[in-house]
């Protein structure tokens, strides 16, 4: 299985890596839609012509987001839906109003290093939102990915996926003590694992997954801690938000990927596979991309989907 490099890199943007690309007529769902990260990733999205829905929390936001969109790219096809990622209902609410197919899901939406807080359903709330609202999400959109017949699903994870595997006895912190970046390393492995298993279920239905890290990117992302991450990064280091968008828009919109999934990105390229976490962001980490592992956390979320309806 060869790497997959492209033309772009460190510096590339979100516009460049999706020019001359045409998606009218498609349709694309990216969750956290409306700051940061999301708003790049729309914009970029919107210049193709493509049909897009901004799922997020805050209908006000949105709505400001995509007249900001409109104006800037003149694509009037732009939607704001309500989705509440912790929240099962709200994410079965979003499915239930779905109509007809689905070519992109951006799994775009996150919370990093928050304090400890818990769902009603007991949920540690990294988990809750990072993984298993987006999936619940997607396999709640399978059929309409599915009907696509060429559908990508690209999940936002983290370099701080290298700080914590999955821990399957415990994910949701109830023995262990709680530390707001091992909650966040878990959600961020769990959500390339995401990417490994739906590539694996739904290949042979047309839906390909894979996984990215943006950069380094101040964002409302670092809202819990205090405008940066879990160790200082060094300025040469720090992407633009349209920088930061750019892997998240190839792995949507470029023709190299066509038919690619269940692999992990980084600066607009396929990541080296690590077993030992060095001090690159760029690399992935062994455990993260193992299917046994995809497989069990598959498992793990249906069963906590399930006890929570």
């Amino acid at each position: 299985m060869s790497t997959i490099q492209t033309p772009f890199g460190f510096a590339s943007t979100a516009a460049e890596v999706a020019a001359g690309v045409d998606l009218s007529g498609r349709r694309a769902v990216v969750t956290g839609a409306s700051s940061g990260l999301g708003v790049e990733t729309v914009r970029a999205l919107a210049a193709t012509g493509a049909e897009i829905t901004l799922a997020v929390r805050d209908l006000a936001a949105g709505e400001r987001t995509a007249k900001e969109v409109t104006a800037a790219t003149g694509n009037e096809a732009l939607h704001v839906a309500q989705l509440d990622l912790a929240d099962p209902a709200s994410v079965t609410a979003f499915v239930a109003a779905w109509q007809g197919p689905l070519h992109l899901l951006v799994a775009n939406a996150g919370v990093m290093a928050c304090p400890e807080q818990y769902t009603p359903q007991g949920w540690e709330m990294q988990f809750a939102t990072n993984h298993l609202g987006h999936f619940a999400l997607a396999t709640g959109l399978r059929p309409a990915l599915a009907a696509d017949g060429s559908a990508r699903v690209v999940v936002l994870s983290s370099s701080g996926h290298q700080l914590s595997p999955v821990i399957f006895d415990d994910p949701n912190f109830a023995f262990r003590r709680y530390d707001p970046w091992l909650a966040y390393g878990q959600s961020k492995t769990a959500n390339v694992l995401f990417a490994v298993g739906a590539t694996r279920r739904w290949a042979a239905e047309g839906i390909t997954a894979n996984a990215l890290m943006p950069g380094a990117i101040y964002t409302n992302l670092q809202r819990h801690t205090g405008g940066g991450g879990s160790g200082t990064v060094p300025p040469e280091l720090i992407k633009s938000v349209a920088q930061g968008a750019a892997t998240s828009v190839l792995l949507a919109v470029s023709p190299l990927l066509a038919g690619v999934g269940g692999r992990y990105f980084a600066d607009c390229n396929e990541a080296e596979v690590l077993d030992r976490r060095g001090d690159r962001l760029q690399g992935v980490a062994r455990y993260a991309l193992d299917t046994a592992n995809a497989d069990r956390l598959w498992d793990l979320s249906e069963e906590l989907l399930a006890a929570a309806r």
